[in-house]
């Protein structure tokens, strides 16, 4: 297949594609009683964000969103924006964007593929099947061909797979690579067969952690579908505000983001929240794909000890076992997630610098960052909660 039979376009509004067309690259797997592996990719998620105003002007998110067709047919599309920062990526590039400015060149703005907002693996190249190698390697060269042509400085996929990853090196792109920390479900049947994989101690702390959270004065409701209700979103925008406000200075997601959610994404999420005396104290927000539960958000209006570990890891690992989903991804960072059962699992990101002096000083950075990764991932997991043979079978 020539490069001259696909065409490259660029549409400021995931709408100007359609529905049809992008989900038939990013979820093709779905039909009835099938969830989208990646609840993340799906046209009504980068719909609400757009929708929203949680990306588009003021945002430092402007959609371009990225598509590659063959005869009038799209084969392939990406989420890919324009940016005016580094904010929302989880993936930090803040040195490299001083460095570059520091000697007299200009970082922003940036093309990203990426999911806004949301530091959850999945396929950052979504492509229809059969046209697996050729679309991807439409898009990348004309995501490279696009960031030349208008001058900007680099070209960003956070969180792409590992697959797409070592695709892209072959493509010219630079791997870096990253951890997070991740549970795996090993055919558990309760809570229970959980912690008995764990250490002697680590397995009465979880115990006394989970005790001690229950006994904050009220229940928790776990909530998904029909069963959630707008009033829910009412509270849990007040959660979602005050940890927006102290983590990133001001919250991500707009409120009229959680309206849309109760509309067309409630299916796809699963809220845990805690009452007390008929109000709610705290939630957390997870998404659901086909083999795991993403942890996204978590804030409350009243401190109550452990709660926090309760609905963001334990009843997260409740859910995945009663579910059967294979893992609960629990966002970026956060060391103290070890000690929970959630072990480091490497991330992944592709990268394209057009200063090629530049490029070659980032590549030799990011071959020693790859094996300061890998140690850690291994210090980590040796630190682990997890029994000798159960460390060594979940590497």
């Amino acid at each position: 297949m020539s490069a001259q039979e696909v065409e490259i376009r660029i549409s400021p509004r995931i709408a100007d594609i359609g529905q049809a067309e992008w989900d038939a690259c990013a979820c093709p797997e779905v039909k009835p009683g099938v969830r989208p592996n990646d609840p993340f990719t799906t046209y009504r998620f980068l719909s609400a964000l757009e929708q929203s105003g949680s990306v588009g002007p003021g945002t430092g998110w402007q959609p371009q969103y990225l598509s590659a067709a063959i005869g009038g047919q799209i084969i392939a599309v990406a989420p890919m924006y324009a940016k005016s920062h580094s904010q929302g990526e989880y993936i930090f590039d803040h040195s490299w964007a001083h460095a570059l400015e520091r000697a007299g060149g200009r970082y922003y703005p940036k093309l990203q593929i990426a999911v806004p907002h949301t530091p959850a693996t999945g396929r950052r190249f979504l492509v229809r099947p059969g046209f697996e190698g050729s679309g991807m390697a439409a898009l990348v060269q004309g995501a490279v061909q696009l960031t030349g042509n208008n001058g900007l400085s680099s070209l960003h996929i956070t969180f792409c797979t590992q697959a797409e990853a070592q695709a892209g090196e072959d493509l010219g792109l630079l791997v870096r690579k990253s951890q997070q920390f991740h549970w795996r479900n090993n055919g558990f049947e309760e809570f229970d067969g959980f912690l008995s994989t764990l250490s002697s101690r680590k397995r009465k702390n979880i115990r006394k952690e989970r005790e001690q959270a229950q006994r904050f004065g009220g229940e928790i409701e776990v909530l998904s579908g029909d069963a959630i209700q707008p009033a829910h979103w009412d509270a849990f925008w007040q959660f979602y505000q005050d940890t927006g406000a102290r983590k990133w200075g001001t919250p991500y997601l707009t409120r009229q983001f959680f309206d849309i959610a109760q509309q067309t994404l409630r299916d796809d999420i699963v809220l845990v929240l805690a009452k007390r005396d008929g109000a709610w104290v705290a939630g957390a927000l997870n998404f659901i794909g086909a083999q795991a539960l993403y942890g996204r958000y978590w804030g409350c209006t009243e401190h109550h000890p452990f709660l926090h570990f309760e609905l963001c890891y334990y009843q997260a690992i409740d859910i995945a076992i009663a579910w059967k989903l294979a893992a609960v991804e629990a966002g970026a960072q956060g060391e103290h997630k070890l000690a929970r059962g959630y072990l480091p699992r490497p991330t992944w990101s592709l990268h394209w610098i057009r200063e090629e002096g530049f490029m070659r000083a980032v590549a030799d950075y990011l071959s020693q960052e790859r094996a300061a990764v890998d140690q850690e991932i291994d210090i980590l997991t040796e630190y682990g909660p997890f029994k000798r043979a159960e460390i060594e079978e979940q590497q």
